[in-house]
């Protein structure tokens, strides 16, 4: 009797190693496809991304926007009132300009604001689109504030800061102000 198990066992064995046999290409052509979409799933996650980063672009893109709309009403409004984001305001003191953020709002915008504050108190006739970009640059690579900027982030900028920036902007050439130009361009609230 224990023969007729073991040739039993055997069988067995022999049908199953026969059946892999002769569905071995079946098999193998089922894990390449598996593996083609594995890759194709995963080669389409990876593109997906820069898509997300365009579109983050794009909304900051139209925060920027907003905001040089508010600042074309700063610089356009001789008054001192301030057409801005919620929460943004303008606050002077004997030495400096306080800005503090609005929604939207950045360091470059903050500066902005201060030199617009500054030159609304001490007219500069001589500056040009392309030198107040140098100086509004100027101001935020040397203020002193270091971190993000958030609703009701408060910056100062010191008026010395402010003077020394429309000095050196003065001393630009005109090679460095032609490359300047396809900024300001940008900023239509700087003319």
């Amino acid at each position: 009797m224990e023969d007729e198990i073991k040739t039993e066992d055997e069988t067995s064995q022999e049908t199953t190693g026969q059946w892999l046999q002769d569905n071995l290409r079946v098999i193998i052509s089922i894990l390449i496809v598996v593996a083609i979409a594995g890759g194709i799933y995963s080669y389409s996650k990876r593109t997906e991304a820069p898509t997300a980063d365009k579109q983050e672009t794009t909304q900051e893109e139209a925060t920027q926007e907003n905001t040089t709309t508010n600042i074309d009403s700063i610089t356009e409004n001789a008054t001192t009132e301030k057409k801005t984001a919620p929460a943004a305001s303008s606050q002077e003191t004997e030495n400096t300009f306080i800005e503090t953020a609005g929604k939207g709002d950045s360091l470059t915008v903050l500066a902005r604001r201060a030199l617009a504050n500054h030159l609304e108190k001490n007219p500069d006739s001589a500056l040009t689109p392309e030198h107040k970009i140098y100086i509004e640059d100027y101001l935020r690579k040397n203020v002193s504030h270091k971190g993000g900027i958030y609703v009701g982030t408060s910056v100062e900028f010191s008026k010395s800061l402010i003077q020394d920036a429309i000095v050196k902007s003065k001393n630009l050439n005109e090679k460095q102000l032609q490359n300047l130009h396809k900024y300001a361009v940008r900023v239509p609230s700087l003319s």
